[in-house]
């Protein structure tokens, strides 16, 4: 990226001096390049009102806006990093044209019919600027939090698009030079990444506490295990945690891969073995499940760094999404006790969740999802699964009882067991389950037909508590549910096949989970 940095200071440091010099290059190519802009456009009503829309809507202030909006969202996610560099760049970016335009004083083209006309000094394009600003930042975000795949590359073209509409719009209406316009998308470049370089390297990394709390021996190691297939590029996130773990003076990190038929099991007891002080766990929910039944009682801390489709653990305990900020969470973080929930399915050897286990509808979604659409376009993959399940899954007849109490006979779309309570988008199927209130919460949505879910789903977003036959509630510390037939259930998102009974207990503060502070 420096080489990155050195072309487009050049490109900003030749333009500035020649525009400040009266160039007769400078002239000369603003003309021509002007009078073709302007025959293409003199005359032509609609292109000319389209053109009018793109300066009105991909404007400075507006561009600037919506940045800030995207800073306060990473903000409220705790992606603290994330939201001071969004920031930093729209302000040094308004304050740097500002500037220049004082500095060199240079009059906007003039014309004998304008196209459209504007006041103030020309050099450099505040438009352009401010669209290859927020083209800059927002790839850079994509990158940063969608995973690889087609919804990454059509955003990414999205904000380019963006970016060079507001820029070539001002050349083609007339109020601006060419040179203008190149000088402010590489100023809208330049301070962006210029600011990202420095925010990602140290200037806002946390110092390590003087007496750090840390569970097991004391000796500051810590060990991760990760998935590589959500991890991506293995060698650049083992770097980043390494890096991560001599900035806040830890030992160098011990590292274990997860493998398709060990999901994480002999992984976390070798990072016991390796008398770790701290485990990061990095994949999807399904990974911090299995690591996270193998830590728990053991006293260890557990770091997470959320790189799943939902990560809805990470999402109720508002552990950043962010990678950067989720490694360094897992070592300046709070620990924080909470519960697990130990499962059995038919008659299987038990197993633990930490989130939720769903039986019915929703496990047919999980199950339903194509993992290369996953990859692909992310959580649209269960949107998709969810609208084909949706008219051809069946309601299944159940009976719940809570606490060893009578059963509760349902005919059920889904049954879902959660030890927290919120999905994607802050949707609030569970809204008074904790994960450290040591019980369990129970929803059983059971609409009378198909349509009715519509219904149902309008009283889960709007947060009504009213409970009945077809949205019924119920807390405890043990569930067992019971189906008529081999029904489809999922432990944290993970299918886990067909089966006709599920019985849950809580074990209440085993487990020990690194929170920001």
């Amino acid at each position: 990226m420096p080489w990155l940095v050195g072309g487009l200071f050049l490109v900003l440091l030749v333009l500035t001096v020649s525009v400040w010099l009266d160039a007769s290059w400078v002239a000369d190519v603003d003309g021509t390049v002007g009078d073709a802009a302007y025959d293409l456009v003199h005359g032509h009503g609609t292109f000319v009102a389209v053109l009018e829309w793109v300066a009105t809507w991909l404007g400075p202030l507006v561009l600037r806006v919506v940045l800030l909006a995207v800073a306060a969202y990473a903000a409220y996610r705790r992606a603290w990093r994330l939201a001071i560099w969004i920031v930093l760049s729209v302000v040094v970016e308004a304050l740097a044209v500002w500037g220049m335009k004082a500095a060199i004083g240079r009059a906007r083209p003039v014309w004998d019919d304008p196209i459209s006309t504007i006041g103030g000094y020309a050099f450099p394009s505040g438009h352009a600027a401010a669209g290859a600003m927020f083209a800059t930042v927002m790839t850079i975000v994509t990158l940063v939090l969608v995973r690889r795949g087609l919804v990454r590359r059509l955003l990414v073209v999205v904000w380019v698009a963006v970016g060079l509409a507001a820029a070539a719009d001002r050349v083609l209406l007339g109020v601006h030079s060419l040179t203008d316009v190149v000088a402010g998308v590489a100023l809208g470049i330049l301070v962006p990444v210029v600011l990202w370089l420095v925010v990602t390297a140290a200037v806002f990394a946390e110092e390590p506490p003087a007496h750090p709390t840390v569970a097991g021996t004391g000796q500051r190691q810590v060990a991760v295990v990760l998935n590589p297939v959500k991890v991506g590029d293995v060698e650049t996130f083992r770097t980043r945690v390494a890096d991560a773990a001599q900035r806040h003076g830890w030992a160098a990190p011990v590292f274990f891969e997860t493998t398709a038929d060990d999901p994480g099991v002999s992984q976390a007891a070798a990072a016991l073995e390796s008398d770790a002080d701290l485990v990061v766990v990095a994949g999807g929910d399904g990974t911090v499940r299995v690591v996270c039944d193998e830590l728990a009682r053991t006293g260890v801390s557990v770091g997470v760094v959320p790189l799943g489709t939902g990560n809805l653990l990470a999402r109720n305990l508002g552990i950043p999404l962010h990678v950067v900020d989720a490694v360094d969470n897992a070592f300046v973080g709070q620990d924080r006790a909470v519960d697990i929930v130990q499962v059995r399915l038919d008659d299987e050897p038990e197993t633990a969740f930490l989130v939720m286990a769903g039986l019915g509808f929703d496990a047919a979604i999980m199950t339903g999802a194509d993992e290369d659409l996953k990859k692909r376009v992310g959580w649209l993959a269960y949107v998709l699964s969810a609208v084909k399940q949706l008219f051809r899954f069946p309601r299944t007849r159940v009976r719940i009882s809570v606490d060893g109490g009578d059963f509760v006979k349902r005919r059920a779309l889904t049954v879902v067991i959660g030890n927290v309570g919120f999905l994607q988008g802050g949707l609030p199927l569970l809204p008074d389950a904790q994960i450290d209130d040591g019980a369990l919460d129970v929803v059983a949505i059971a609409p009378p037909h198909k349509l009715a879910f519509l219904s149902v789903g309008l009283r889960l977003f709007t947060r009504r508590r009213r409970i009945d036959e077809r949205l019924d509630r119920m807390t405890g510390q043990e569930v067992v549910v019971k189906a008529n037939e081999p029904t489809p259930m999922q432990l944290d998102g993970d299918p886990v096949g067909e089966h006709t009974k599920l019985r849950a207990r809580v074990e209440p503060g085993v487990l020990l989970v690194r929170v920001p502070r």
